[in-house]
């Protein structure tokens, strides 16, 4: 009773998020059975703010695919060479096992949505090719390697076509990361001789974005400038302001490290985290406490710091920048969603007023004959060409023409001729014009095989297809716009 009394009175004092630490190290020596969750005081602090603008906001928007719209959304990329020791990293923060085994296990984007819910037991779903599959602990790896196979086949090749993995559980920190394939240089038996160059594609096209966050996963064992998920970060973020780099496998290689973390020869500007992976068949509860024990108790590991040591300091550290980078840029997701919401309502304006099927359709097709009537009455019965001013010569009748050729010297005969001949030629066009037209139209629209109305009014399928991509398009702004106010609004509530 003594000790819990203790450690409830230190619980109490520990409130600042560089000391978080020493709670988590108390908890551990006391009682493995009290072995605090990886979500922090810090997180527990901050989670009112983190359930209004992340959770209920940027998944939203997730969810509504803005980012279809080119509107980008704050996002924590996960990158790191092959065998870099990524999996065991995720399978910590979720608390989940992942794919494993040789070569690339992660082939195509892994989104993984960590949620922390108090349910009774954790809920886990998969979703891709428009499913909705739901797993468990103990079958999740399997059914990722399911997905896997259906979206980049059942080899070794690796697809663009992403993979969401929705964690919802108890202790989990608050936290949406993209896993990427494993970057590799010599492809193994069965992978496509460019395979370096498709996963190099698929990495930049996530880490470019200024609104991702770049977690970059290090080895200890390997020298870090020599590492090429180094390098791609470095192309899109020389200055590091946006890379945090995890340095994996702590205690197989602590020679150094203390002083490699703190020369920082390769640009992280958001710094290091140093975790030891879980070993074997170790429960996470477990795996935890042998970290906390390894960085105090090691010779050499219990010189660094221990603000950045530790699974636990890695998810709080992880959902600290996301949740600034959110307040950072949320008003500027704002501005992008009414800015396109105006382009595409303006061009929306631009198309052509759709006919709905009866009345106006009838009506419009009516005036279309009219204004078909109007313009050969012009043509053909008054001779006046406004209409076509670079056209007159489609009314030259070629008969007028053969009969002033036919002699110089009968312009009487000629004259009459040709005042007959225009005559005939007036009355044969009248009756046509002014009734046979419309009425043959109509005639053979209305006919069983002309198809109606609807079919000679209806939209080409290529401005059909724009309509509704205008239309889809403008419904995911409005519904982003609704997302994003109504979440300001509550954010505003809560003040500094």
């Amino acid at each position: 009773n003594a000790l819990g009394s203790s450690t409830a009175s230190r619980a109490n004092e520990v409130t600042r998020p560089d000391r978080s630490w020493q709670l988590l190290h108390l908890r551990l020596i006391f009682s493995a059975k009290h072995v605090a969750p990886i979500v922090s005081s810090y997180n527990e602090r901050i989670r009112p703010v983190l359930d209004a603008v992340w959770c209920h906001t940027v998944e939203n928007l997730r969810r509504l695919n803005i980012t279809k719209e080119g509107i980008q959304l704050p996002t924590i990329v996960v990158v790191g060479d092959q065998s870099s020791g990524k999996s065991s990293v995720l399978e910590s923060l979720a608390g989940i096992s992942l794919p494993r085994g040789q070569g690339i296990c992660t082939r195509v984007p892994l989104i993984m949505r960590l949620q922390n819910h108090s349910l009774p037991k954790p809920e886990l779903v998969l979703e891709y090719n428009a499913k909705i599959v739901s797993t468990d602990e103990a079958q999740v790896s399997d059914a990722i390697r399911v997905a896997t196979d259906e979206l980049a086949g059942g080899g070794k090749g690796i697809s663009n076509t992403p993979l969401t993995l929705v964690v919802k559980k108890d202790g989990v920190p608050d936290l949406t990361m993209v896993d990427l394939p494993g970057i590799t240089r010599v492809p193994v038996h069965g992978q496509p001789e460019d395979i370096y160059d498709q996963i190099k594609d698929i990495i930049m096209e996530y880490i470019r974005p200024e609104e991702s966050i770049i977690l970059n996963v290090l080895s200890a064992t390997v020298d870090f400038s020599t590492c090429e998920s180094i390098r791609m970060s470095q192309g899109v973020d020389k200055t590091g302001e946006r890379t945090l780099a995890v340095v994996t496998k702590a205690d197989k290689a602590p020679e150094g490290l203390h002083e490699k973390v703190t020369a920082d020869d390769v640009n992280i500007g958001l710094g290091y985290v140093c975790v030891r992976n879980r070993i074997g068949d170790e429960s996470y509860e477990d795996a935890r406490a042998e970290e906390a024990n390894l960085f105090r108790t090691h010779t050499l590991l219990s010189k660094i710091d221990k603000p950045i040591v530790g699974v636990p300091v890695l998810a709080q550290k992880l959902v600290q920048l996301q949740a600034a980078s959110i307040s950072k840029i949320l008003p500027e997701i704002v501005k992008k969603i009414n800015d396109k919401l105006g382009s595409q309502l303006s061009e929306l304006d631009k198309f052509p007023r759709k006919l709905t099927y009866g009345a106006n359709a009838m009506s419009a097709f009516m005036h279309i004959i009219g204004l078909a009537k109007e313009s050969l009455s012009k043509i053909l019965l008054s001779g006046e060409f406004d209409e076509y001013p670079d056209d007159k010569h489609i009314c030259t009748v070629p008969l007028l023409s053969s009969l002033t050729r036919l002699t110089a010297y009968w312009k009487i005969v000629l004259r009459r001729l040709i005042d007959s001949t225009a005559l005939h030629l007036q009355f044969r066009i009248f009756n046509p014009v002014k009734k046979d037209v419309g009425y043959e139209i109509v005639k053979d629209v209305m006919s069983q095989c002309g198809g109606g109305i609807q079919r000679l009014l209806k939209e080409s399928p290529s401005v059909a297809l724009n309509r509704d991509k205008l239309n889809r398009s403008i419904k995911v702004l409005r519904e982003s716009k609704k997302v994003v106010a109504s979440i300001t609004d509550k954010v505003s509530s809560y003040g500094n």
